[in-house]
């Protein structure tokens, strides 16, 4: 089988391009049963519907841009994505579009793999998905509770993989605007207080990504083998043109 838009040979067990310069998925990525909509200049997939409101996330990665460009901790109270999230991009939607966005209270728990803080609750109009947000509406394997194993990995000494790897990546896949799989940052904390949880795209590897990386980083490991999360991980405040930083927001709508 061949890549119909760059034609590299895709083995036939792969759902996405190998090509790294392409990547982009070969089965087409699933709609969630909401359906999708157009608001302001996005297409957005309807995650839940309520009497008076529904929840939206982008169908599409946007852009991508840094979490936070300060060194240190970082929770999602106080990141500049809030900021911007909240501030610049809420204000590029036109005044009777605004008016329809409701502001909520967020919570924001602890890691739950590595009790990292998550901070206090929040006050958003426009927000990035939790770790248990993503496990409600793209599907739950159980693996959040109970970690998976790899059991005799050659590359890896750990006992546990950082990140979720089930039946629902292609769930969480995402594409950017040139259709390429890219990954998309979560408000979870990751391993420490300077890692950010997000869903997996092109890492340039063998993986079919979509997976849910709960540690936010992993991809540093010790001379043991072992994966490190120590003070040395500043994935926080990676170049805003990093592949990491997609963003993807969310946001309560007002139905008409």
């Amino acid at each position: 089988m061949k890549c119909p838009y760059c034609h590299t040979e895709v083995p036939a067990y792969r759902e996405i391009c190998p090509n790294t310069s392409c990547y982009r998925p070969i089965k087409p990525l699933p709609i969630p049963a909401g359906g999708k909509i157009r608001f302001g200049r996005y297409d957005w997939y309807v995650l839940e519907k309520q009497k008076d409101r529904m929840l939206l996330l982008t169908e599409n990665v946007i852009e991508n841009r840094a979490y936070h460009r300060g060194k240190g901790e970082i929770t999602w109270e106080t990141c500049d994505m809030r900021n911007y999230l909240n501030g610049e991009f809420y204000n590029s939607f036109h005044s009777s579009e605004r008016s329809r966005i409701i502001e909520v209270e967020n919570k924001n728990s602890d890691n739950p793999w590595y009790g990292t803080r998550g901070g206090n609750p929040t006050r958003d109009k426009i927000f990035l998905l939790s770790i248990d947000e993503v496990i409600e509406y793209f599907g739950d394997s159980g693996q959040l509770k109970e970690r998976y194993m790899y059991p005799n990995c050659d590359w890896c000494k750990d006992e546990y993989l950082p990140w979720i790897d089930d039946q629902y990546n292609r769930n969480r896949r995402a594409v950017n605007g040139d259709g390429m799989v890219i990954s998309w940052r979560l408000r979870s904390p990751g391993a420490n207080g300077r890692l950010v949880a997000f869903v997996m795209g092109n890492c340039d590897d063998e993986f079919e990504h979509g997976g849910l990386n709960v540690s936010g980083g992993g991809s540093d490991l010790s001379h043991t083998g072992h994966f490190i999360f120590n003070s040395s991980d500043t994935v926080t405040v990676m170049d805003g043109g990093s592949n990491l930083n997609g963003v993807r927001p969310a946001l309560w709508l007002r139905t008409e």
